[in-house]
């Protein structure tokens, strides 16, 4: 196996195992930002896939990341009435 197959199941594995963690550690039902982890979630587990296997260029993959920040950092922030 080479360097970028052993990449890929180790991505494969901490997605999985994060998905794992995530539904055994959340409470019952999903609001607001368990439907958003989840999402944040699944699209840096599926973005980083694709990054290794070579289906999306590194600007995107940037990108994408940059705007997963971007949404993590507005969903946690509170807003001021002010």
């Amino acid at each position: 196996m080479t360097a970028d197959d052993w990449l890929t199941i180790g991505i494969f594995v901490i997605g999985v195992g994060s998905l794992v963690g995530f539904f055994a550690t959340k409470t019952e039902g999903f609001g607001k930002y368990t439907t958003s982890a989840l999402l944040l979630i699944l699209v840096v587990t599926v973005s980083a896939l694709l990054y290794v296997g070579g289906k999306i260029e590194s600007e995107t993959m940037a990108n994408i990341i940059f705007a997963v920040f971007g949404f993590a950092g507005g969903l946690f922030t509170g807003k001021n009435g002010n």
